[in-house]
């Protein structure tokens, strides 16, 4: 195997997610990775620390540049507006095609350890959001509600969408805003 060839990186990727595809998550080693992309484990481990960041790796990087996007955001006047328009407005193909995230997305929902990085990784996000809103002048707790709510708003219309909804993200997002305001008035009649 060569010690390093251009595009190691995304071939891993790749082989990853085939190997995922064909024999589970757990039943896929580094070793098998590395081989199906023909470079050596050594370069697998120089890239990822684990099979799981094979999944994760854009993560932290993901949520940084989204803060950093709401924080500059020309109007936070409507806080959860705010986070639906960063959430919505981000080039999400830029990630993979819409299939490989579909892909991601339930290899990870049908794995419990996996399922909670992912939940990690959201709640790190919100947790983004919710101070990038704060030091915008947004009440602390206004923030926090703004910024978990629309996460999860946002979650549930990226799920339409990688279900196959033709309906571009950001129509389906309003849609799924349009949902939680029938929600909402309920709410404040609580007792």
């Amino acid at each position: 195997m060569p010690r390093w060839e251009h595009g190691s990186e995304e071939r891993l990727k790749q082989a990853a997610m085939e190997l995922f595809d064909e024999q589970g998550f757990e039943d896929t080693t580094a070793v098998q990775i590395a081989a199906r992309a023909r470079v050596t484990t050594r370069t697998f481990f120089r890239y990822f620390p684990d099979k799981e960041e094979v999944l994760f790796a854009e993560a932290d990087g993901l949520n940084e540049a989204l803060v950093q996007e709401l924080f500059q955001a020309a109007d936070v006047s409507d806080p959860l507006q705010a986070v639906i328009r960063t959430l919505a407005g981000f080039d999400w193909e830029k990630l993979g095609s819409r299939e490989v995230q579909h892909q991601r997305n339930a290899l990870i929902a049908s794995n419990a350890h996996l399922l909670e990085r992912e939940l990690i990784k959201q709640q790190q996000m919100a947790a983004g959001f919710s101070d990038a809103l704060g030091r915008r002048g947004t009440d602390p707790d206004t923030a926090e509600l703004a910024a978990n709510v629309g996460v999860q708003v946002f979650r549930t219309a990226y799920r339409r969408w990688l279900a196959g909804d033709d309906t571009d993200l950001a129509t389906i997002t309003e849609t799924v805003m349009s949902l939680l305001a029938t929600i909402v008035p309920a709410a404040s009649r609580l007792p």
